[in-house]
């Protein structure tokens, strides 16, 4: 949701990357509507970086050594044809990650938007990319400009937050690529998005790394926390999201306590000087939740399972967080991807996200804000040792009672049809801690 005088509006290309539009349908429709997300991986974990924090690359090694990773035009033009015709969303989002998607070339992109107009039967199309940008160019440029795409580009902030994880295969560094594709895509007016990810060390720097997006003119940016375990078998590097409560998170995972200083240091700056100019994701789903509007981020909807992902190969898995063979529900070109979505196991998957909440969740008063988080980073106990809690939660608890004051003074004005950038006024007049 976009702050505006919209409560909340449909969905745009200027929503988010990982908007999973069925959700936003889906109280218009009848109940047997079924309405999801696939994210596609056409180049499977194959990536032309290596950035230290990366949970993806290490997926190589479920594949055969054959592997090209490479999608064929077969899988593509199965994924296509199931995707639009298996789900009854008015508007299908056909999201393109990876590894790096780019790596595919610009050929495959112009053939899957031709196979998207071939099968899209009266539906509206759109399409995402996320990329770290190493490869745009022009000729690209022009042409997600031309088809619309809606471009997430992975940039944590300046030079010296950004480079010291996100690296080349031989460590070179990549800020000046990522600012290259940055240009190219406001020059070709794409639309964008920013990606950036939040490490132990970055989280310090909330100030700094906010103020930099500001001055290169960004409009929509997202904070994703960096959390990973360190694996505890061999034949791993990272630990999967079933392995045991005592897998230690990864150095460069953002300290629960860091990573919710981060988020309130960047509202308290956003919420006195760029409400309704520039749109932090992490604070539209915030105000979403207070407002009691459809939550598009599955990490904060009650029940998730409604968005998938689709490898290289034509496999699907339930969830992009949990790409390991017990997760594995078909192939595109063997299975109905409709059938996948609605079977037993992805419902009983995307359930497990309000069962298995501890009851420290249940009985917390910003469970209606946070839904007990991803399941991927519940390996964490409560005070009472119960396991199941989020490791962000106490980062989490803080952020969403720092804010809770301006938020629903937001939610006060979007009711009232006053434009909600008044909420400026307001801590301007008077000191934000007097609105809490």
């Amino acid at each position: 949701m976009n702050l505006s005088d919209r409560l909340p509006p449909p969905p745009s290309a200027a929503t988010t990357i990982d908007v999973h539009a069925g959700r936003w349908y889906a109280p218009l429709m009848r109940e047997t509507a079924v309405c999801f997300h696939l994210m596609a991986k056409p180049a499977g974990p194959r990536c032309n970086l290596r950035c230290t924090y990366c949970f993806y690359l290490e997926k190589e090694r479920f594949f055969p050594e054959k592997t090209s990773f490479r999608m064929t035009d077969e899988v593509l033009e199965a994924c296509t044809r199931q995707y639009i015709q298996a789900n009854d969303a008015p508007e299908v989002i056909f999201s393109w990650q990876g590894g790096e998607p780019t790596l595919m070339g610009l050929d495959f992109y112009r053939k899957a938007v031709s196979f998207q107009k071939k099968y899209a039967a009266g539906k509206n199309i759109g399409n995402t990319l996320q990329t770290n940008g190493v490869l745009l160019d022009d000729e690209w440029g022009r042409f997600l400009a031309r088809e619309k795409f809606l471009v997430g580009l992975s940039l944590d902030g300046p030079e010296e937050i950004h480079d010291p994880c996100r690296r080349g295969p031989h460590g070179a560094p990549t800020f000046a690529l990522a600012m290259r594709a940055l240009d190219v895509l406001k020059k070709r007016k794409v639309e964008f998005n920013i990606l950036a990810c939040i490490n132990r060390k970055s989280a310090q720097k909330p100030q700094e790394v906010y103020r930099f997006f500001r001055r290169q003119g960004v409009t929509f940016v997202q904070f994703i926390p960096v959390v990973e375990r360190m694996a505890d078998h061999d034949g791993a590097a990272l630990a999967g999201p079933d392995a045991a409560e005592n897998a230690a998170p990864t150095p460069w995972s953002v300290d629960p306590d860091g990573y919710g200083d981060f988020l309130c240091g960047v509202f308290d700056e956003w919420v006195r000087q760029d409400v309704g100019r520039i749109f932090v994701m992490n604070f539209e789903w915030t105000l979403a939740a207070w407002a009691g509007a459809p939550q598009t981020a599955c990490t904060f909807a009650a029940r998730c399972g409604r968005a998938l992902i689709v490898e290289h190969n034509g496999d699907v898995y339930s969830c992009d967080h949990f790409m390991y063979p017990e997760y594995r529900l078909g192939n595109v070109l063997t299975d109905d991807l409709r059938a996948m979505v609605e079977s037993e196991k992805q419902r009983a998957f995307g359930a497990g996200k309000e069962t298995s909440l501890p009851a420290a969740c249940k009985n917390c008063d910003m469970l209606f804000a946070c839904r007990g988080g991803c399941l991927k980073h519940r390996f964490g106990s409560s005070a009472a040792g119960e396991p199941g809690l989020n490791y962000l939660c106490a980062g989490t608890k803080k952020f969403l009672r720092h804010t809770a004051g301006p938020m629903k003074a937001m939610v006060g004005l979007l009711r009232n049809r006053r434009p909600v950038s008044t909420i400026m006024n307001m801590t301007e007049a008077a000191n934000v801690q007097q609105i809490r």
